[in-house]
């Protein structure tokens, strides 16, 4: 029984988020008292199809929690449900046939549970359907529904853009130490724009490299990083559940965001069961790490819950004198105060003592070789003495959702986020001469500090109105950014690339340029989803509010723009009984330009336009999905500068068509393979500078393809091993805007070996090796221009030891 306390608390929240809500459009009410009053016994039109979903959806309408593990429902399916029917009766015709039957707990609960089983099971940790919103199961590589495309929690095989899933599962089996690298088995997605670089997550989506982290968010919000600075921030993927990938424009539900699509990270949220893990890894490069992730409930009723998960890790780079290291902590805790208001307090604190290296080294001497001899890619171009990147970041936040009745529910997002960021560094551009050895260098510092917030209101109400059902999301969301910017640079004495001689450098004269900048926007969007019979039609439209301001501290200037932005979305789907999903789609994108005009005015935001029409295929009683996409976007008003200016303007379109394939599937219950292929032709449709117009962006591979399968042996003399192989080709790529120079393509495989220590009489051990690039390829990954070069990775190897207890 919920307490006296709670329900006040309830009660509370309700009104607040009522009077903090947008108004909510006017709707058909036709019968909404009786089917608040009737939530016992209602009309469904529930289609067959795999149980998962149809539970999913008959929780949703009736109002109920209903909980189920993965493995209860992986591959069964569900003959459907159709007329008037009460909780008990409908959720028994949804389970006829399963070997399955549903549980009253009380207070609108159920559990799914075995009907042959007369033992006791618990409620599953994770409530799959809780509130309607969840992201359903995700069960090895194959994850089943996202939020990221619809803010709802929506079946991929009924989404109508192309999402990618990178789960908890692959990342552990993959090794991988960066978002960027969590992403490389994902189609549509570059992840070698700075080669072996860990500093910073870029993504290059459908050919769009900006050099920004823009299209990172957490938990449903933008990570709020200054692309304009040096103080873009990184999560490091040990602490996060998922990582959801969106191709295409966003700017409906997010606001400001790049045309090529966003990435959403889901960190890790508390269990209300006892879980308990710690790990170690060793590596290569004196790697060393040390982690843990404990959680489970804090009160006997299950009801309050917590997740303490920490981090500290350290090495070396592949690139002389210089270092990565990390310690990170992130605490949260749930409270459910009710059955229908559920509060996740969130936070994290991370600090980068060492940032590893980020520089590049001229196309001469690194593509084809300079004087006769080519750079060794573990040369370093600064100074010892000089180098240094320090970064502290820290967030706090909250998740709210409370549902008012079967129709009606809201939720609020909040992330409060600083970070500082201290910058040492010398870097090398250009060789002094035609016939010389030695590289000119410079020096550039740096003392940040950014604050911001960001806010995101939600109401949702679900209906149905005549034969169709609606999902209608509502929504005004906040952002507010600044960040006080100290910036020196200088030249520096030449180095010599082939026999570098470091402790003698000399500055020159010190140059200081002292910004403040801010960044402020408000969003409002309306998104209805419509299920009618096999037909799933999606709407959604969002206007913006940007304003943002640049001062000059240094000269006593000051730049300013602010623009209001529409924005729409469009998409149409049909499901055929065999599995088979084609649908085709519409949506756009804005954001702010980080260039200004000859009178130091920023440019106008850029705008993309895509054409999405694709295939998704998830055969019945399989744990398989097959994905085609076709894309055709346009970004418009793309920086350019003229060729005998220094400011630039905004008269650049950037077109970008291609295809994506990508295969996600369990081919028997010890081997899972992802599969995918990748081709993208970008160009420069116009250009005010002529010498690039119909060329090829750089850092913008044409072909790529991959392929990763592990198998897991349960039984015999290898019972408790498991192995996987993977395969990476990154096809050529221009080195600059001219298309004078390409970047040779290159294939990288990646490997896998791990034993449960269990088999062996050591129960919750584990341990694993990770090898990438493990036949060691030295290779260029991509170039940002004919100064710019950044080497790959060479062979990393990782050893993991877990035990969970």
């Amino acid at each position: 029984m919920t307490s006296p306390r709670a329900s006040r608390l309830a009660l509370a929240v309700r009104g607040a988020l009522i009077s903090a809500a947008l108004a909510a459009p006017l709707l058909p009410a036709a019968g909404w008292a009786d089917q608040a009053a009737e939530v016992a016994s209602r009309s469904y039109a529930i289609p067959a199809g795999p149980l998962g979903d149809a539970l999913n959806r008959f929780a949703r309408e009736a109002g109920i929690n209903l909980a189920a593990t993965p493995a209860q429902v992986r591959g069964l399916r569900s003959p459907g449900l159709s007329g008037n029917h009460g909780v008990e009766a409908g959720l028994a015709r949804l389970l006829e046939g399963s070997g399955l039957q549903a549980e009253d707990l009380g207070n609108g609960s159920f559990v799914v549970r075995e009907v042959s089983s007369g033992a006791a099971l618990e409620v599953p940790s994770t409530q799959v359907f809780a509130l309607g919103n969840a992201l359903g199961s995700a069960d090895g590589y194959l994850a089943t529904h996202s939020q990221i495309a619809t803010k709802t929690s929506k079946a991929l095989l009924e989404t109508s853009q192309s999402v990618s899933v990178v789960t908890r599962e692959q990342i552990d089996d993959q090794g991988s130490k960066t978002v960027q690298q969590a992403m490389r088995y994902t189609p549509g997605i570059f992840t070698g724009q700075v080669g072996a670089s860990n500093r910073y997550d870029y993504i290059v989506m459908r050919g769009f490299a900006d050099n920004s982290v823009d299209n990172v968010y957490l938990d449903g919000l933008k990570t709020m990083g200054d692309s304009g600075t040096f103080s873009s921030l990184q999560v490091d993927p040990y602490f996060l559940e998922r990582i959801d990938v969106l191709k295409g424009p966003s700017s409906v539900l997010y606001g400001r965001s790049l045309p090529g699509g966003l990435v959403a990270l889901t960190s890790k949220k508390p269990l209300y069961e006892d879980y308990h893990q710690v790990q170690a890894t060793l590596g290569n490069l004196d790697q060393k790490g040390l982690g843990f992730d404990f959680s489970g409930p804090l009160d006997e009723e299950k009801r309050i819950a917590y997740r303490l998960v920490g981090l500290g890790k350290g090495g070396d780079t592949q690139f002389d004198h210089t270092r990565d290291e990390r310690y990170a902590i992130a605490p949260t805790l749930a409270i459910d105060f009710s059955d229908d208001t559920t509060l996740t307090l969130l936070g994290y604190l991370q600090h980068d003592p060492n940032g590893g290296y980020h520089s590049g080294v001229p196309a001469d001497g690194s593509l084809y070789p300079h004087n006769g001899r080519r750079i060794d890619r573990d040369f370093f171009d600064g100074e010892p003495a000089l180098d240094d990147f320090d970064r502290t970041q820290r967030m706090v936040g909250y998740q709210l959702e409370h549902r008012f009745d079967d129709v009606w529910s809201a939720r609020q997002n909040l992330r409060y986020l600083s970070a500082q960021v201290d910058l040492s560094q010398v870097y090398g551009y250009q060789w002094t001469g035609a016939g010389s050895n030695a590289l000119n260098r410079y020096f550039s510092g740096a003392s940040e500090d950014l604050d911001a917030y960001i806010l995101d209101n939600m109401v949702q109400a679900e209906f149905d109105w005549g034969p169709a059902r609606h999902t209608l999301l509502t929504g005004l969301d906040y952002q507010k950014r600044k960040a006080k910017v100290d910036w020196t640079s200088a030249s520096v004495s030449p180095l010599d690339a082939f026999d570098p001689v470091y402790g003698n450098a000399t500055l020159g004269p010190l140059y200081e340029d002292n910004h403040t900048r801010r960044l402020e926007q408000t969003g409002l969007y309306l998104q209805d989803l419509v299920d009618l019979d096999r037909w799933r039609f999606s709407l959604g439209l969002r206007q913006d509010w940007v304003d943002v301001s640049d001062q000059n501290r240094s000269t006593g200037g000051r730049s300013e723009g602010d623009w209001s932005r529409f924005t729409g979305r469009a998409g149409v789907l049909y499901l055929f009984d065999n599995g088979v999903a084609p649908y085709i789609s519409y949506s756009e994108s804005f954001n702010p330009n980080a260039y200004s005009d000859n009178a130091g005015k920023p440019l106008e935001p850029t705008e993309g336009k895509q054409w999405e029409a694709g295939l998704k295929f998830q055969p019945a009683d399989s744990d398989s999905l097959y994905t085609a996409s076709l894309f055709h976007i346009v970004q418009q008003n793309v920086a350019s500068k003229l060729p005998q200016n220094s400011y630039y303007e905004s008269v650049g379109e950037v077109r970008s068509q291609g295809l994506e394939l990508e295969a996600n599937t369990q081919l028997t219950d010890q081997l899972k393979v992802l599969a995918s292929y990748t081709y993208t032709d970008i160009t420069y449709s116009e250009s005010v500078d002529k010498a690039v117009q119909g060329n090829t962006p750089n850092q913008a591979p044409r072909h790529m393809a991959s392929i990763w399968g592990q198998y897991d042996f349960d039984a015999g003399a290898l019972d408790g091993l498991r192995t996987g192989l993977g395969v990476r080709y990154v096809g050529r790529s221009w080195a600059d805007k001219e298309n004078t120079l390409r970047v040779p393509s290159y294939t990288l495989v990646d490997a896998l070996i791990g034993y449960d220590l269990g088999k062996l009489g050591l129960k919750g051990m584990d341990l694993s090796l990770n090898a990438n690039n493990l036949l060691d390829e030295d290779y260029v990954a991509s170039c940002y221009s004919l100064d710019f070069c950044y080497f790959g990775e060479q062979r990393n190897l990782t050893a993991t030891l877990g035990y969970q207890f």
